[in-house]
């Protein structure tokens, strides 16, 4: 019998279905996959200063490290910085 399609009869269109089945997922796979990495990088958050503590310990720790943060920054004098300290531990 003479095939006039080249020779390839069923198994080449199967072959071709399949080839063009395959193509066609890795490329919307590869699609979703770009455009998730995108998106999840512009919604990583950059560190920002951080709430307000509730009350009791970590409120004070908060306010010691604000006072040694004006220490560090020349806001306020080694003095007033040590007797703001005394006063924030005398209050615990």
């Amino acid at each position: 019998m003479m095939w006039y399609d080249g020779g390839w009869g069923w198994g080449g269109w199967f072959v071709m279905t399949v080839s063009m089945v395959l193509f066609w997922a890795v490329l919307i796979v590869g699609l979703v996959a770009l455009v998730r990495h995108l998106a999840g990088t512009r919604h990583h958050r950059q560190p920002g200063p951080q709430p307000p503590a509730g009350e009791g310990w970590g409120q004070e720790r908060r306010a010691e490290s604000l006072l040694a943060e004006r220490f560090a920054r020349g806001e306020i004098e080694e003095d007033e910085y040590r007797r703001r300290l005394a006063l924030l531990r005398e209050h615990r």
